[in-house]
């Protein structure tokens, strides 16, 4: 910029001078015609000298840049030839116009140039719209290793005529993947382990026999963290910690966890099956993230019923198992210590709310019935929310209205929420996702809540109550309340109606007694028999009418049986009481020779499709109402489903049986 400068004043000096000049030479020629001939001679002569050594310095100059410019030319193809990555030069149609030694290199293949670079990659595409000042990107792999191309267009002007070509730069990064992969491989997983019920285990076997079984199962656990690359301690008689990489992480999912088939096969005559519980922790920041994702997915395996594994990766849970029922616990003391905490948290309380899940069904009314019962004991006020009856609980609601004892005990969602405070008790009962419950917004204004359910545990689960009482070895909700009222009071006392809402609620997840009933179910059921239950009372809850049996016949008549063990059929549109009459369905059909699972699907009022899953035990109906958004247990279970026709449900259903029986 300076010298810019320099030279324009220095033009302009010159320019003054030559005026100065001439103004001199007339003045002189003027007075003196010979002197002032000589002045104009001499000042000719300057501007002549001037414009003669311009054009030599331009001429010196332009031969100066042209030299220049055939050095720079020489310089750049040079750096072309020798660049340390591949380049290749495409036409628009794609074929090869010009390659470096690298991309030959590269490509390790004669007579390339002019053919299109398909017929040597055919996996590489290229967007077709380019721009010349964008460059673009794309990935490709060829020969065992990992390209990013970046190219543009690149306007080429020859003889008056314009083209355009396509610069291809190859940048390999096997080696940056290889780390990358490398590292996320060697990333730790954190894997608590834990042995379901271990002493009931040991005590169904003959006492010479357990430490066979003790031995049997150190040595498969060593040999599988030994398989696994993995450092496995023992923290405890059924407690274990082990270490991993995510490598092996991903092989024990590839294989689905057959460690845990493994370990049921251990059998010395333990009349009860050794299973494991797996809680692992991965992708966290730190260990001690992975740790706390380990502790929760093992919690979730633990509430679910055991004999699985849960895999938690931040906020997102992969299950593996699961096909054992959870083992009836002998010992009633945490019944005993949870009626305990439950009569103080009810002790200090003015306000008391009880709710089970939308659309209650027995076992849900019954259960907030019997906690009801419990409040009266305890001399204290409690109200059942519920927002409407429903067929399978209207012929118990009408005996309710009937019944003194129970006047105003039912309020609506929007009461409750009106008089709800955070001091108040919130009891729910039969479900412990927030989601499914009769009024979510009570859990979010209420600081005391308890929670009473049978359910195998989900993903989503109330974790800020005070008093968590979740057992999947029950039989029902009913069953649990039923014990806690036994330990309430010495001079327990409850309504008749109570006592019979208890046992329907009983008699309705077990089947009439037939599924996931064990001993303390019947100790229950007699319980409340002494407490007042009257079963023929109980069986004309269950009672219907002649057009209901005229609709399952139909839906039984019209079931698809898939691989002969599995039932599918649909309930028509239409029809009252649909979810009652599909789920009576789903337990008929389980009565046909050779049938080990059902599924009945309906649509309910708001066009939601809802499923009824049935099963002997053998299949895990739990397992495909899960990944349908739903839940339950082994053999009952259900999902309700939004969006989505009847149609594309049963296909839906279909594939996830097809893909289950084939991992079978």
């Amino acid at each position: 910029m300076k010298d810019k400068l320099y030279f324009k004043f220095k033009s302009q000096q010159f320019n003054i001078n030559i005026i100065s000049i001439f103004l001199m030479s007339s003045i002189i020629l003027y007075y003196n015609f010979y002197l002032g001939g000589i002045s104009f001679l001499l000042f000719l002569y300057l501007i002549y000298y001037n414009f003669n050594l311009k054009y030599k310095k331009k001429n010196e100059w332009i031969q100066t840049m042209e030299e220049l410019s055939l050095e720079i030319d020489d310089t750049i193809k040079q750096t072309i030839l020798r660049l340390p990555i591949p380049l290749c030069i495409l036409e628009f149609d794609e074929s090869i116009s010009w390659y470096n030694k690298k991309f030959y290199n590269m490509v390790n293949k004669d007579n390339i140039l002019h053919k299109n670079i398909k017929e040597i990659m055919p996996d590489l595409s290229l967007r077709k719209k380019l721009n010349e000042t964008k460059e673009l990107y794309t990935e490709v792999d060829f020969n065992d290793k990992k390209y990013t191309i970046v190219y543009n267009m690149v306007k080429i002007k020859k003889n008056k005529e314009i083209k355009y070509v396509i610069v291809m730069y190859w940048l390999d990064k096997t080696e940056y993947i290889n780390l990358v992969n490398k590292y996320e491989d060697e990333k730790s997983v954190i894997a608590l382990v834990q042995i379901d019920e271990y002493d009931e285990v040991l005590e169904s076997a003959n006492q010479d026999v357990r430490p066979l079984i003790n031995a049997e199962l150190e040595r498969k656990l060593n040999t599988w963290a030994l398989s696994l690359n993995g450092a496995l301690r023992k923290n405890s008689k059924d407690k274990y910690t082990l270490i991993i990489d995510s490598k092996n992480l991903r092989d024990l999912e590839q294989d689905k966890f057959t460690i845990l088939d493994e370990i049921r096969d251990i059998d010395h005559g333990n009349t009860l099956p050794l299973t494991l519980s797996i809680g692992i922790g991965c992708m966290g920041d730190t260990h001690e993230q992975n740790l706390k994702y380990a502790i929760s997915a093992l919690d979730l395996a633990l509430g679910r019923g055991g004999d699985q594994s849960v895999i938690k990766r931040k906020d997102k849970s992969i299950f593996y198992g699961g096909k054992s029922k959870a083992v009836e616990k002998k010992n009633k003391v945490r019944s005993r210590l949870i009626a305990y905490a439950l009569k103080e948290l009810i002790l200090e309380s003015e306000d008391i709310y009880i709710m089970g899940h939308k659309y209650p069904d027995l076992d849900a009314i019954g259960a907030g019935i019997g906690i009801y019962d419990i409040c009266k004991l305890l001399n204290k006020h409690a109200n059942i929310v519920i927002q409407s009856s429903n067929s399978s609980i209207d012929l118990f609601m009408q005996r309710v209205e009937e019944n003194e004892n129970y006047n105003d005990i039912f309020i609506s969602r929007e009461e409750a929420i009106r008089n709800c405070n955070k001091d108040s008790l919130v009891i729910v009962v039969d479900t412990h996702r927030p989601n499914f419950t009769e009024c979510e917004e009570l859990l979010r204004i209420s600081e005391k809540i308890a929670v009473i359910d049978h359910h195998r545990r989900g993903v989503e689960f109330i974790d800020n109550a005070v008093l968590m009482y979740h057992e999947t070895y029950a039989s029902s909700t009913c069953e649990m309340v039923t014990e806690l009222i036994q330990y309430i009071d010495s001079k327990t006392s409850i309504d008749n109606l109570a006592a019979d809402a208890l046992l329907a609620g009983i008699t309705l997840d077990t089947k009439n007694f037939t599924f996931k009933t064990g001993v303390r179910t019947f100790e229950a059921a007699a319980t409340l028999r002494k407490l007042g239950a009257d079963t023929t009372s109980v069986k004309k809850l269950f009672q219907g009418d002649l057009d209901n049996f005229i609709v399952k016949a139909q839906i039984i008549k019209d079931a698809n049986i898939i691989e002969n063990i599995i039932a599918i059929s649909v309930c028509e549109d239409g029809i009252s009481n649909s979810k009652l009459i599909s789920a009576q369905a789903a337990d008929e059909l389980l009565n046909i020779k050779g049938i080990r699972a059902s599924f009945v699907l309906g649509k309910g009022r708001d066009d939601t499709v809802f499923i009824s899953a049935r099963s002997l035990g053998d299949i895990n109906v739990h397992i495909f109402m899960e990944k349908l958004g739903g839940g339950g247990h082994i053999d009952v279970a259900g999902a309700q489903l939004k969006d989505i026709s009847i149609e594309d449900t049963v296909k839906l259903l279909e594939e996830l049986i097809l893909e289950y029986l084939k991992e079978e």
